[in-house]
């Protein structure tokens, strides 16, 4: 794996991390029950972005590094996951 697909595959999923991870200890106005005039009681309540973005650059980084471990580590690639799945063809013995 070069560095410019490892990179482009870090990008794409830290984004999509960040979305699964945003919504984690978001604390909304009406939880407090202090919403502020003027916005709904759903917004959220303090900075949370900092602690989302960190959350997500960890979690990207341990899935990346089983990744690389895959890739380079035991040589496995992309075109091997059809061989690693079991064969759900229908047999016409049974």
């Amino acid at each position: 794996m070069n560095w410019i697909l490892f990179g482009a595959l870090f990008f794409v999923t830290w984004w999509l991390v960040l979305f699964v991870v945003l919504p984690f200890s978001l604390r909304t106005q009406d939880d407090d029950q202090d919403v502020t005039l003027g916005t709904v009681s759903s917004a959220p309540r303090g900075p949370h972005m900092l602690r989302a973005f960190i959350r997500a650059t960890i979690v990207t980084v341990v899935v990346m590094g089983i990744l690389y471990g895959l890739t380079m580590g035991l040589g496995y690639s992309f075109d091997d996951v059809m061989r690693i799945m079991p064969d759900f063809t229908p047999d016409a013995s049974h």
